[in-house]
């Protein structure tokens, strides 16, 4: 048992909103199992969790699992509702989903990570919390023993920027754009904070840096495009390359993806075409890189097209 073990479900009271459901309440939902996910919309960590969170909801519904999501923003634009509706939609969750815009479900509970687990029995009691990815088959036979069943484990296959990482050849970290947590910046001259620059690309990036070229505008938590034509430059070592973007007020912003100066053929994400043209519509995590060679050290560029662009964060898997 964990630190956890004698904890009560904290309220669920505050929400902005809920989706696939009407309001719930801790109290009203005493006597049945809940698995609590806070989520949110671009976490690459949730994304890749999800597969599993959707199945165990499906597979133990007639046994009486409640799942919870609980969507609290980590970026300004995913307060956005429409925008956790229609990630709800393309994930294709059932269960309900509270939107915590305001964190009082999250300070609730005082989590801190996306994604978290916690799992709660029929008295309401915490009994086990996971963080971040994996364990999954021990989180799903929590679930089993909370509801006093045991079976064979859900079957479950994560899809496109739902596939599990390739955790063998994954060696680039997140990284953050906006001057709060950004780090490994090589464009020449250094940064300059919350004002319109022209940028250069340097000519050679190390691995695992970044760097702007065009006017760009650096702040606090994201870089965003004042002319067209600006890009971004990643040297990156990964199967998969994700950034989270959003087009702001002008939409929708095209833009093109080359890899070591070319057009990524084969190596596309699922949000570019083989020749590297990708549209910006709306704000999400948008993979840009999935190879299936030999993975090695590899340069992404991205252009935009017109200016408005934001861009938050890279990921990969």
């Amino acid at each position: 048992m964990t630190v956890f073990e004698r904890l009560r479900m904290p309220s669920l009271d505050g929400a902005t909103a809920w989706l696939n459901s009407g309001p719930l309440t801790s109290a009203e939902l005493r006597g049945q199992v809940v698995l609590v996910n806070f989520w949110t919309l671009t976490c690459i960590n949730w994304l890749r969790q999800e597969p599993s969170v959707r199945a165990w909801s499906q597979g133990y519904r007639d046994d009486g699992l409640v799942v919870i999501g609980v969507h609290t923003p980590e970026f300004s634009f995913e307060h956005d509702i429409d925008l956790v509706q229609q990630a709800t939609k393309e994930r294709a969750i059932d269960y309900p989903v509270v939107v915590d815009n305001d964190y009082a479900i999250w300070n609730a509970f005082a989590n801190h990570y996306w994604p978290a687990l916690y799992f709660v029995d029929a008295d309401g009691i915490v009994r086990d919390t996971h963080f971040g990815e994996g364990r999954y088959a021990k989180s799903e036979r929590v679930i089993q023993r909370l509801l006093g069943v045991e079976r064979e484990l859900v079957p479950v296959q994560g899809i496109g920027v739902e596939a599990e990482a390739d955790w063998d050849h994954l060696r680039t970290p997140e990284t953050y754009l906006g001057y709060w947590r950004s780090g490994q910046f090589a464009s020449p001259g250094g940064a300059a904070f919350d004002e319109r620059r022209a940028y250069e690309l340097p000519e050679r990036l190390r691995l695992n840096h970044w760097a702007l070229a065009g006017d760009w505008t650096i702040g606090p938590e994201n870089v965003v495009l004042e002319r067209a034509g600006g890009s971004i430059a990643y040297r990156f070592h990964a199967r998969d390359a994700h950034l989270v973007l959003s087009p702001g007020a002008r939409e929708p912003i095209p833009f093109r993806v080359v890899v070591d100066g070319d057009a990524p053929g084969r190596s596309h994400g699922v949000d570019v075409d083989e020749d590297g043209t990708g549209l910006l519509r709306d704000g999400r995590m948008y993979q840009l890189v999935r190879q299936h060679d030999a993975i090695r050290d590899r340069t992404l560029e991205i252009t935009f097209l017109e200016p408005g662009a934001e861009a938050y964060a890279f990921t990969f898997g």
